[in-house]
């Protein structure tokens, strides 16, 4: 099997993984008060918000490849599927 066969998992586990690693950042950070803490229990909220907006623009940045190769994948898997679609359609209307 190729690489692109598993192009789609392969960007959703960096995904997860970079946003896993901002996550890891910002809680050291928070813990040796770095960056503020937030009140009571919403500092696990305000963590994972602010993993999102760091880990966001650097998938953009730092997945390009990916993304591509899991945009061709989708595209291929597409493309097949409206031509199996557009083959029954003319069965379908050869048979009226």
């Amino acid at each position: 099997m190729s690489s692109h066969n598993f192009a789609t998992l392969r960007y959703t586990a960096l995904r997860i993984g970079l946003f896993v690693a901002s996550f890891a950042v910002v809680w050291a950070l928070a813990y040796f008060h770095v960056i503020p803490l937030a009140i009571g229990a919403s500092n696990t909220v305000w963590m994972l918000l602010l993993a999102i907006v760091i880990s966001a623009p650097l998938s953009f940045v730092l997945l390009r490849k990916q993304r591509d190769a899991m945009s061709e994948q989708i595209v291929a898997k597409v493309d097949r599927q409206r031509e199996r679609l557009m083959a029954n359609a003319g069965q379908e209307d050869g048979l009226k």
